[in-house]
């Protein structure tokens, strides 16, 4: 069954006799053909054995025809460890002798094994697997494939970096080497085990680009205290983060590991480590979809309407938004577990969004439901515009996040279209405001206005009218279509904000104004365009 060498027998001897399972004995020897750690327990222990046994016979009938054999000489080799580590054949005594009933040997097919702890036994069995199917199907995901994934504790990169040291050292006594990157990976070996019996079970393949994520959580109580002999030695490689609850995560005991002498290591650790008396536990087993982004554009026609949620000092202000109007339908289509809103550019409150609507888009954390056709799109686009007379949605589609970024690039470049009522204090005629429909990439600077100051930064903005078009009212009043860059402040450039906007309506007119009503149309750009043409190719992609 296996492709062990000579050169593995000692290894295999060594690492059976102080209580290593098979699996991980393979890992040690380099043995990377998947297939093999899928066979049975008992089968790869039985292998073991026999492979032992086999080679011992060869051995012990070598002995007889030759003066000096090999066996003699490495045994032999082990007298310098000091007469007090050998047993009567001249072994070492954590060295079993496979042609006895080793005791060692039988009893490593039942102990938990000291370097996986068991992961390569207990929890690579058909009933483990029968339950995380369990734990996926309860949790009622949309999937096409899986990608799988293992959290181990950290102690067992520390027990693992012992038997390295171990096996190691009696390998460099017959002149050979053995790197650590030269070890199969537990996590790998596990999969190895767990994909097939999964895509199986599951009834879809795995995939590494899926969304959809099978994890199990794995931990080990009776050897938690393992690592803290490395926050001594290594104190630089454990320092407190946010959102972890201990300093000995994984990467960082691996981090110290790599900058531990073997000296100061070989003090502090055992070599080989004991078998624990029980298992690791499984702790969590979770299922989580990647996010699922949802984009459109949005028309606000209420003055009475944040785009976000307005909350000051916990307070609400307003009881609805522009995001939530449009996010709660989403999320219960959706089964999300939460969501993060973000559009090109926003308006304020009393500001309406007219014309082809604003860009925006969803995330949708942790979806449970994903697949949706674009008839079913074409729905729920429905369902929200019924639902409120306040906003309206257009190309509500789903997109790829790389479509997200495009609704963010060159957002200083692009140009906004507004609409303004404007009073003036003094009495106006037409050919009073005539001549602002012949100015033309009027140049503004304008200092961080005065009601948004204490949430932005001061600084000195340079932004651009490009043309404006009056329309006479009344006497005291007219309106203003403006094409401006897009982040210009048309409110401060109406009535000058005490002259931090400069120039303003107000100067150009040697008078004071003030806005009454603002609308905003927000014209086509790229992010649109992307929306128009690919409706068809965003299924297919997402989906096919």
């Amino acid at each position: 069954m296996s492709s062990l060498t000579e050169e593995d027998r000692p290894i295999v001897q060594l690492l059976l006799g102080t209580g290593t399972c098979p699996r991980c004995v393979f890992r040690f020897c380099r043995a990377g053909s998947q297939t093999l750690y899928r066979h049975p327990y008992k089968e790869l222990m039985k292998d073991l054995k026999q492979f032992l046994k086999g080679n011992q016979e060869k051995e012990d009938k070598a002995c007889f025809d030759v003066a000096d054999p090999p066996c003699k000489r490495f045994r032999r080799g082990h007298a310098e460890e000091g007469p007090d580590d050998l047993n009567q054949n001249g072994v070492l005594s954590q060295i079993p002798l496979v042609n006895d009933d080793n005791a060692a040997v039988e009893n490593s097919a039942v102990q938990v094994c000291n370097v996986c702890l068991g992961i390569l036994q207990e929890f690579c069995e058909i009933d483990f697997v029968k339950k995380m199917c369990e734990k996926v199907n309860s949790s009622d995901y949309q999937f096409n494939s899986f990608v799988f994934s293992v959290s181990l504790p950290p102690q067992l990169s520390v027990r693992e970096h012992a038997v390295w040291l171990l096996v190691k050292q009696e390998m460099g006594k017959l002149g050979l080497s053995l790197a650590k990157d030269d070890i199969v990976q537990l996590k790998e070996a596990y999969k190895w085990i767990i994909h097939p019996q999964l895509s199986e079970e599951l009834g879809v393949p795995t995939d590494g680009k899926s969304l959809f994520e099978v994890s199990v959580v794995f931990a080990h109580p009776e050897t938690d205290e393992e690592c803290r002999f490395l926050a001594t030695v290594c104190p630089d490689c454990f320092k407190p983060a946010k959102n972890k609850q201990s300093v000995f995560t994984r990467m960082a005991v691996i981090k110290a590991l790599e900058k531990i002498k073997e000296e100061d290591f070989l003090k502090h650790f055992p070599c080989p480590p004991s078998s624990p008396k029980n298992l690791c536990v499984a702790l969590e087993i979770q299922c989580n979809n990647g996010a699922v982004f949802v984009a459109g554009r949005y028309n606000k026609y209420s003055r009475n309407l944040p785009q976000t949620p307005w909350i000051i000092d916990g307070e609400r202000k307003l009881e609805s938004s522009v995001e939530e109007l449009i996010s709660e339908h989403l999320m219960a289509e959706f089964k999300a577990d939460s969501f993060n809103f973000s559009s090109s550019g926003r308006e304020d409150v009393d500001v309406r969004t007219l014309g082809n609507g604003r860009p925006f888009a969803i995330e949708l954390v942790n979806p449970h439901r994903i697949h949706f056709t674009a008839e079913e799109m074409k729905r729920l686009q429905q369902t929200i515009n019924y639902s409120s007379d306040k906003i309206r949605v257009r190309d509500l589609q789903l997109v790829t996040r790389e479509a997200i970024g495009r609704m963010k690039e060159g957002e200083e470049e692009k140009t906004k279209t507004y609409s303004a009522l404007i009073w003036t204090d003094k009495t106006i005629q037409k050919e009073h405001i005539a001549f602002l429909d012949n100015i033309k990439e009027l140049k503004l600077d304008q200092k961080t206005p005065l009601r948004v100051l204490h949430r932005r930064p001061l600084a000195l903005r340079c932004r651009i009218i490009h043309t404006m078009k009056s329309e006479y009212i009344d006497e005291h009043h007219f309106r203003l279509h403006l094409k401006t860059q897009a982040g210009t402040y048309v409110k401060e450039f109406v009535h000058g904000d005490f002259g931090r906007t400069k120039p303003n309506i107000g100067s150009l007119l040697n008078r004071t104004t003030d806005i009454l009503e603002l609308d905003v149309e927000v014209s086509c750009s790229l992010f649109s365009t992307f929306l128009e043409i690919s409706n068809v190719i965003t299924f297919v992609r997402l989906f096919h």
